[in-house]
């Protein structure tokens, strides 16, 4: 074992959790204007497991390049162990970001580079799991509310998978922007905890067809999508708009031609931004935005997350333990 090498966790082919493998590789160098950060936990997020399986689950034409053997992983919290020509960073500076994203960010590891302006200075009040699990959901959230949707105070605002990652941390953002009414959707084992959030009203969808139960919403937030993502639509005003995080099928020509909805997603893409993360810190040490932690796994058992993530029905986000 040499001091220029770390423990990582790579991927040598595509597939199931298993080709997740731990294993010996150089430790990066930080180039101009970058920190190498000694990783201390490292988030979970879906397009880790997407590239896992190389995203079988978009079309073709949408798929970005990868090259293998890969290193998962782009939410990082840590201290910066050294910096490159003209950083701005501190040695020892704690530090937490959605690093080189979109792109590899190679964070299943004991040490990744970073561009100053990917990252954010760790609050003192922040623990390394919360410092992982906020930076990628929470950018999502944050900059889709407040870049993209602007939505007005007073608005009636359903949450489609309002437990997940980005559902938990929307919500709360929602409620912090002035929403008038929140209606979550997830399923029945989440009613109290998203109460808690500042739910209005909770609908678990496993009890039946959410649009049965819920209509005139001014905004669908959908973090799920997928196929059956038009059945959603019912619960929206004419006029009223969707906001779809992930790709699903919403048969879009008849929701606009025929129901006047409008859709909020076109050439969007959550960026690295430790800016807009110094800004989500704030909400988060202020009590406004609280970061929910399911659980934290050991770096070596980053196959048993994999397996857990794909399972659903979490409450926040999965974290993997790298150093103390």
């Amino acid at each position: 074992m040499t001091i220029d090498s770390m423990w990582a966790i790579r991927l040598h082919a595509f597939g199931e959790p298993e080709v997740l493998v731990r294993e010996r590789v150089p430790r990066p160098v930080p180039g101009p204007g970058e920190a190498l950060v000694r990783v201390h936990a490292a988030g979970v997020n879906p397009p880790d497991w997407y590239a896992r399986r190389n995203f079988d689950n978009i079309p073709a034409e949408l798929r970005p390049p990868l090259t293998l053997p890969l290193i998962p992983g782009s939410d990082i919290s840590g201290t910066v162990a050294a910096t490159g020509p003209g950083s701005v960073r501190q040695v020892g500076e704690r530090v937490h970001g959605l690093v080189n994203f979109p792109g590899r960010g190679a964070g299943y590891a004991e040490y990744a580079t970073a561009p100053d302006a990917h990252l954010a200075r760790l609050p003192d009040a922040l623990d390394h799991p919360t410092g992982a699990a906020l930076p990628m959901a929470g950018l999502t959230a944050y900059q889709y509310l407040t870049q993209l949707l602007r939505p007005a105070p007073g608005i009636t605002a359903v949450v489609n998978g309002a437990a997940g990652g980005v559902g938990h941390l929307a919500l709360q953002l929602l409620r912090a922007g002035g929403a008038g009414r929140l209606i979550a959707v997830a399923s029945g084992r989440h009613r109290d905890f998203l109460h808690e959030l500042g739910a209005d009203r909770f609908v678990d969808y496993t009890a039946g067809p959410v649009a049965d139960t819920v209509r005139d919403a001014d905004l669908l937030l959908d973090t799920v999508g997928g196929p059956d993502a038009h059945r959603l639509l019912p619960v929206l005003r004419r006029g009223g708009r969707v906001a779809p995080v992930f790709l699903g099928d919403y048969r879009r020509e008849h929701a606009t031609t025929e129901l006047g909805l409008t859709f909020n997603d076109r050439f969007w893409q959550v960026r690295s931004s430790g800016e807009d993360l110094t800004a989500l810190d704030a909400l988060v040490t202020a009590g406004t935005v609280r970061v929910a932690v399911t659980a934290v796994f050991p770096l070596a058992d980053a196959a048993a997350a994999h397996r857990r993530a794909e399972q659903g029905h979490l409450r926040g986000k999965l974290v993997l333990h790298v150093a103390d």
